[in-house]
């Protein structure tokens, strides 16, 4: 039987894991205090039970609404880089021996900093953080789906690529409702032709057709995704597009405890992971906001191992599949699979 301690110190790959929806209660604390921010509390453990208690029991714009806090302390060159360090710090310490960390930087830009800017600091707090740590990490540059900066962010992400920086692709986040894919062609595209890669928030909070339309606009994965399954018959026959998710092996980044606070589904034995994984569809499991949904990579691991009988051999799975499907160059996707390969038999008796 799997435990917390093993599943600990199995290597684990994490591709959907947002920057601001990890900090740290304490360092919120004192970069408010900076800041001149007023908190909800300024108690670290009152403070942390409060974004818990934002993403439990919610819908998707309530559990958004506690990143208003996070967000404003994040306004500086110097927090962003902070914050971005113990990110990468946290996840090392927690196992993941590879990350990709997501942030929308038009959100840091209120003080007058540029999406240029915000970047750096967090490609400066991603180096600072995994020095001297077993980790790679990668850096996506989301924009929001009900704002009009894709375009802004996205060229910011291509200059950042070009000089060398660790970001390497784009991300649709927010409301999916009303705010399709399609609204930022043009940033899409030309973040395509600038060799960045694409992963966008898609049937998380929205259907089948939110997929679809993510598709068509250059989605290589899926951030959630699991709404794949309303397109999936009792008896498992394919509509279109589960059918086109299937087909074209598009990952699947499934975040359960975040969905069960933003009610997607009423709880981890509920959710459709583990049978999307039987489907045949390419699952990889994630944190999404650690801070909110009070998760780390192991305790999302050991949600999912414990509610549906999970192995040793099915968590090096889901890790083998993350790594195949990172936004990494061919090479580094052998490696790092091979490191993960390494990791679990050296677990093995």
């Amino acid at each position: 039987m799997l435990d917390a301690d093993l599943i600990r110190r199995s290597p684990k790959v994490l591709l959907h894991d947002h920057l601001d929806g990890g900090l740290r209660p304490a360092t919120i604390i004192e970069l408010a205090a900076e800041a001149g921010h007023r908190l909800p509390t300024t108690d670290v453990d009152d403070l942390a039970a409060w974004f818990l208690q934002g993403g439990e029991d919610s819908d998707l714009l309530t559990y958004l609404a506690a990143f208003e806090q996070t967000v404003a302390v994040m306004q500086t060159p110097d927090a962003i880089e902070r914050v971005t360090a113990e990110c990468v710090e946290d996840l090392a310490d927690d196992g993941v021996v590879h990350a990709e960390v997501r942030y929308a930087p038009e959100l840091s830009t209120a003080g007058g900093l540029t999406c240029d800017e915000v970047l750096a600091a967090m490609d400066a707090g991603a180096r600072a953080g995994a020095a001297g740590r077993d980790i790679s990490v990668r850096l996506l540059a989301c924009a929001l789906r009900n704002l009009d900066r894709a375009e802004e962010a996205f060229r910011a992400a291509a200059r950042s690529r070009e000089a060398g920086s660790w970001v390497v692709g784009v991300d649709l986040a927010g409301p999916e409702a009303g705010f399709p894919a399609a609204k930022h062609a043009g940033a899409l595209a030309a973040a395509a032709d600038a060799g960045l890669r694409s992963t966008l928030h898609a049937g998380e909070a929205d259907g089948p057709l939110s997929i679809a339309d993510a598709l068509d606009h250059g989605a290589e994965r899926l951030g959630h995704g699991v709404h794949v399954i309303d397109d999936v018959a009792a008896d498992g026959a394919m509509g279109e597009v589960a059918q086109r998710v299937l087909d074209g092996e598009v990952p699947l980044e499934v975040c359960p405890t975040s969905n069960v606070h933003t009610g997607v589904a009423p709880s981890i034995a509920e959710h459709p992971v583990q049978r999307l994984r039987e489907l045949g569809f390419r699952v990889t499991v994630n944190t999404d906001n650690r801070l909110m949904s009070g998760v780390t990579a192991t305790s999302e691991l050991t949600a999912v191992a414990t509610a549906f009988e999970l192995g040793l051999d099915d968590l090096e799975e889901l890790a083998v599949t993350a790594a195949a499907t990172a936004f990494l160059t061919p090479d580094e996707r052998v490696e790092l699979a091979a490191r993960v390969q390494r990791g679990f038999a050296a677990l093995r008796p």
